[in-house]
C-alpha cells in the first residue's frame, strides 16, 4: 500500500517542538537522525522496515534531516511514497545530533522509543535487547560498546578507542554518572520517560548523550547499561579531536545549565538501581 509522504519541518534551531502527547499509538518508534546520509540511508531503512516487520507489532520510522546538503532528503522521500510507516521530520538546517534526537523524540508516537545511527553500527536486531528492560520497567536502556569488547566486530582505530576510553573517564569523574559508555549511539526510552528528559535537554551537539543520562538521574529514573553487538563505520562524522573538545566543553556547559536551574522537572521518585534484565 503506497503511503502519503508524511515531512515536516521546525522553523527553528532554538527548540524543537512541545513534549510529544501522552498516549502512544504505536508500540515503537525507531528515530533516526541523518545528516548527508543519501549514500547509505535507503538501505538502512529497509533493513529497519525488515526488521520492524518481523516483530509484528505497530511501529514508525522517524527520520530527522539535519539540513542534509545531498540527497537524503529525496531518497527519504522515496520510500515514505514506497513504505507505510516512515516519516521525515526536517530540521530548519544542520543544528547537531542532539537537536535532531530530540526533534524526533518530541515528534514520536511510539510506547517505547529508540534512536539509531544512519550507519547500524550497533545491528537494528539489537532493539530487542533494549526492549526487554524496558517492558520491565526500566525507564531508559542504553547499549554500551565497553561492557563486552569481544562483541566488536570491527574496532575503531587505537587512538579512536584510547579517546574514547579517556572521555569516559573524564564524564564518569566529572559528573558521577557511573556508565561505562554514554556516546553508543543506541538507546531506548519509555515514553513517559522520552518526554521528561527531552523537555529539559538543550545540548544540540554530540555532548547530548551525557545530558539525557544526567537529567535522567536528577529525575530519578531508571536506566541501564546492557552490552551490544557493534561494528565500526569508516564513514562516521565523528572527529575524535574536534568533536571531543566540543563534548568536553559541553559536559560544562550541563554543569552551567544545572548550575541554573534549568534540569528542573517533576521527580518520579529514586527508582534508580533497581532495573534488572528479566526474560
Amino acid at each position: 500500500m503506497e503511503k502519503r509522504l508524511s515531512s515536516e519541518i521546525i522553523s527553528t534551531c532554538t527548540r524543537a517542538s512541545e513534549p510529544p502527547q501522552v498516549r502512544a499509538e504505536v508500540y515503537l518508534t525507531v528515530i533516526i537522525p541523518a545528516y548527508n546520509e543519501a549514500a547509505r540511508i535507503p538501505s538502512t531503512l529497509w533493513q529497519v522496515l525488515s526488521y520492524l516487520e518481523s516483530l509484528g507489532k505497530s511501529y514508525e520510522v522517524v527520520v530527522v534531516d539535519d539540513g542534509s546538503t545531498d540527497n537524503t532528503v529525496e531518497e527519504v522521500e522515496k520510500i515514505c511514497r514506497e513504505a507505510t510507516g516512515v516519516r521525515l521530520v526536517r530540521n530548519p538546517g544542520n543544528c547537531g545530533k542532539g537537536f535532531a534526537v530530540r526533534n524526533g523524540m518530541m515528534n514520536a508516537r511510539g510506547e517505547y522509543i529508540l534512536f539509531s545511527d544512519a550507519d547500524l553500527s550497533a545491528p537494528i536486531a539489537e532493539a530487542e535487547q533494549l526492549l526487554k528492560p524496558l517492558e520491565n520497567g526500566c525507564d531508559i536502556v542504553i547499549g554500551s560498546r565497553a561492557l563486552k569488547r569481544e562483541w566488536i566486530g570491527v574496532h575503531q582505530s587505537r587512538f579512536r578507542e584510547s579517546a574514547g576510553k579517556l572521555f569516559n573517564l573524564f564524564i564518569r569523574c566529572l559528573t558521577g554518572l557511573s556508565f561505562h559508555d554514554t556516546q553508543c549511539g543506541f538507546k531506548a526510552f519509555r515514553r513517559p520517560a522520552a518526554a521528561a528528559i527531552f523537555a529539559l535537554q538543550r545540548i544540540p551537539g554530540f555532548g547530548f548523550d551525557v545530558e539525557t543520562l544526567y537529567i535522567a538521574r536528577k529525575l530519578g529514573l531508571r536506566a541501564l547499561e546492557i552490552p551490544v553487538h557493534w561494528d565500526h563505520s569508516a564513514a562516521s562524522k565523528v572527529h575524535p579531536l574536534r568533536d571531543g573538545t566540543r563534548m568536553a566543553l559541553d559536559v560544562l556547559k550541563i554543569y552551567w545549565n544545572d548550575w541554573r536551574g534549568r534540569y528542573q522537572g517533576k521527580k518520579s521518585g529514586d527508582r534508580r538501581g533497581t532495573c534488572k534484565i528479566r526474560d
